[in-house]
């Protein structure tokens, strides 16, 4: 689940025209043009295990290779499955920082002659301010890739991302291929991706719609699901064509409001039918009516074959409204289908099996056994996993029709018996990070902060958190994550949710307990939370339009802190425990507090004004010992306090900034950084307070936009834990 897009706005020049520009050889972004140079050291780099955490909105095996699998995220790339170790590999991590926006998968095609090639139509937002999307192409499973630029733009983390695939290789051609966009008509391509051209299409597209929202191969025949229609019969919303070149609406398809959008497709070769789900929204939400129906193609005749309509009564007298996702065929045995559910929330989703041809069915969920215990967090804090949720994204194995897999917000589910499931998700990282702490002891080496999935305590960087997701209380999303420097037994955090948006821990976030009462605002803007150097004193900074609130008593009270500069950072000195820092945007002004936030007066001025995205921090063991990210206004450094600021000369470009343990030898902690030292955004660690630096990652390893947190290990010198959107957690150490 990720309807929250990166703050940071990479625009680049495009238009929405329907022609795409020349290909280029895979470049993973445009302004890293080396490799990590030879004085680098060598990095080794890794997940640290949540296991899955986003919405799976694409799945798809290949029907000629035995064991070969892709998937698809919404804004975490792509993966190819590894049969021989049982894992998803990332297939692109290349992209860079300015290509951020390529991150987003909108659909992948596979053709099914060529084995070894892969194509993805990558896109995150369609909106002004985002770049154009892009083709990728692999002739060896997406381990290296050729980038065709389009001049249109995709949406992989918008309505509608679970439809598709919106990309195919034609069956006639492997040279042809067809993408499906949202605004922009349907394109060609008769070079295998290397170039594209609109082509004429019924449907009219819009600025605000859906598009083409699945194109499917029939025998040699194409179909084209459209999101725009009303439903009616003046709107069709299926098309063909069977020569490549005109396209007619489906004759005979279904009208209605369960029949409005089609939003996946499968094909039966064994008994020429065509099967389609349907829903009156896109989806993943908004979905509260659907169908199934197919069609045999060699005639025309359409059946309804729905599992069950939308509309009936719950036993609390609620109705139960949902629409229909994913849809897959197995390839052996005709009529075997499976369909999900989709935005089912009362009697939650579930995956509906036939094998006469959806004359009858059986709900899967009726007789599954979930098995959680690699990924415990999948319990969200209750006494077991839901069967799913958002599930759109449905396959049956070739090669074995009792391996069904389904995506859902948060996992991909599998099973080979249609009894146990267990999500098959080694390998696979979505997690969309804002908040780390690498505590300087304990068990754990890092407690993560997610948007989806809020707090984790990873007792382990190799396994998910054994003790899943914080709870007491559970938050939807983490906003804020701070410990005590002097105190680290001591942790707090903020976040949504409906039982409380603020908690602590006394066992360094172990465990949790809710503070007794919370700024009135906090539930609807929970925002950023410090704690003071021994946690006697909390400062909660709920977001743009508050003021900031303390706490001398772990939470039983809250009074505003005058003067703090509303929606600022709120930081802690790691030292003195009366000293706090904010950072105020408006102004370019340095605020501090000498009386544990009671009052705030400003310091150093002139800074950088009117813009929100920046970094405040403060190196561990020093008293007003500040650093200031500015992005590329620079980075600045502060050594009393807050009242002067000097411009550090070693960078031009500072987004994120941490720090870690010192290199032996050295008195001062190591400092990483996301920012640029010359050409390259890259990450970047010093070992001598900043004077010089020497890139860590390198063009293989670049996770697309990765600026909201970065910091160091205190206990182990080289390594470096980094906040992908989309991504979980990356660490690296020095090999």
């Amino acid at each position: 689940m990720h309807a929250s897009r990166p703050s940071r706005r990479a625009v680049l020049a495009g238009t929405a025209a329907a022609a795409a520009l020349t290909a280029v050889p895979f470049l993973p972004g445009r302004a890293h043009a080396a490799e990590a140079g030879a004085d680098s050291p060598n990095y080794r780099w890794r997940n640290a295990v949540m296991g899955g955490t986003g919405f799976i909105t694409g799945v798809l095996f290949h029907p000629s290779v035995r064991g070969l699998a892709y998937t698809r995220t919404d804004i975490g790339g792509a993966y190819r499955w590894d049969d021989r170790i049982g894992r998803w590999i990332p297939l692109t991590d290349r992209i860079g920082w300015d290509d951020w926006n390529l991150l987003g998968v909108e659909a992948m095609a596979v053709d099914p002659a060529h084995p070894d090639r892969l194509y993805l139509a990558c896109g995150t937002y369609s909106q002004s301010w985002a770049t154009n999307g892009a083709v990728l192409r692999s002739d060896d499973r997406g381990t290296t890739w050729k980038r065709t630029d389009l001049s249109v733009k995709l949406g992989a983390n918008e309505d509608g991302r679970g439809c598709g695939e919106r990309l195919l290789v034609d069956p006639r051609d492997s040279d042809t291929l067809w993408l499906g966009t949202r605004h922009d008509g349907l394109l060609k391509s008769t070079d295998r991706g290397a170039t594209w051209k609109a082509v004429s299409f019924p449907a009219t597209p819009s600025a605000t719609g859906q598009g083409v929202t699945f194109l499917v191969a029939a025998g040699r025949t194409v179909y084209a699901g459209w999101g725009d229609s009303d439903g009616t019969a003046a709107e069709p919303n299926l098309y063909r064509t069977s020569d490549g070149v005109t396209w007619e609406p489906a004759p005979g398809q279904p009208t209605g409001a369960a029949a409005k959008v089609p939003v996946r497709a499968a094909y039966d070769r064994h008994t020429r039918e065509l099967y389609v789900t349907y829903a009156n929204a896109p989806g993943p939400n908004g979905q509260s009516d659907g169908s199934v129906h197919k069609v045999r193609t060699t005639n025309g005749k359409w059946t309804e074959v729905t599992p069950v309509r939308p509309g009936g009564t719950t036993a609390d007298g609620g109705t139960d409204s949902f629409g229909y996702g994913g849809v897959a065929v197995d390839a052996r045995h005709p009529g075997t289908v499976v369909v999900s559910t989709n935005n089912r929330w009362s009697l939650i989703d579930t995956l509906y099996r036939t094998t006469d041809g959806g004359r009858t069915w059986k709900s899967l969920k009726d007789r599954a056994v979930l098995d959680v215990s690699e990924t415990p967090y999948l319990t969200f804090g209750s006494d077991k996993p839901k069967f799913g949720w958002w599930v759109q994204a449905v396959g049956i194995d070739p090669y074995d029709a009792k391996h069904v897999v389904y995506g859902t917000g948060a996992t991909l589910y599998g099973t080979r018996d249609l009894k146990h499931w267990a999500p098959q998700i080694r390998g696979l990282e979505e997690a969309s990070v804002v908040q780390m702490i690498s505590p300087p002891t304990g068990q754990a080496h890092l407690i993560s902060g997610s948007r989806d999935i809020g707090v984790l305590y990873h007792d382990r960087l190799t396994a998910s958190p054994s003790r899943g997701m914080a709870s007491n209380p559970v938050f939807g999303s983490a906003t804020g994550l701070a410990q005590a420097a002097a105190k680290p037994s001591y942790v707090v955090r903020t976040g949504s949710g409906d039982n409380g948006n603020g908690a602590y821990s006394n066992d360094g976030g172990k465990t949790w307990a809710p503070f007794s009462s919370q700024p009135d605002m906090a539930k609807s803007s929970p925002g950023l939370i410090a704690a003071n150097a021994d946690g006697s004193v909390l400062l909660w900074s709920p977001g743009s339009t508050y003021p900031g609130y303390r706490s001398a008593d772990n939470g039983a009270t809250w009074s505003e802190a005058a003067s703090f500069p509303k929606g600022a950072n709120p930081l802690a000195d790691p030292v003195d425990p009366t000293r706090f820092y904010a950072f105020d945007t408006a102004t370019g002004t340095l605020f501090a507090s000498t009386d544990s936030a009671r009052t705030f007066t400003a310091r150093a001025s002139g800074l950088s004004a009117g813009d929100s995205e920046f970094q405040l921090a403060v190196a561990p063991g020093r008293s007003g010992d500040l650093w200031l990210s500015l992005k590329w206004n620079g980075l600045y450094r502060s050594t009393d306090g807050g009242a002067t600021f000097t411009k550090v000369g070693s960078c031009w470009a500072s987004y994120t900034l941490g720090f870690g343990k010192a290199a032996e030898g050295a008195s001062y902690p190591a400092i990483y950084l996301v920012g640029s030292t010359e050409s390259s955004t890259a990450v970047y660690r010093s070992d001598d307070e900043a004077k010089t630096w020497v890139r860590v990652n390198d063009d293989r390893h670049q996770w697309g936009w990765i600026g909201a947190a970065i910091t160091g290990d205190p206990r182990v010198h080289g390594r470096v834990f980094i906040a992908t959107n989309g991504r979980g957690v990356q660490y690296g150490e020095s090999a």
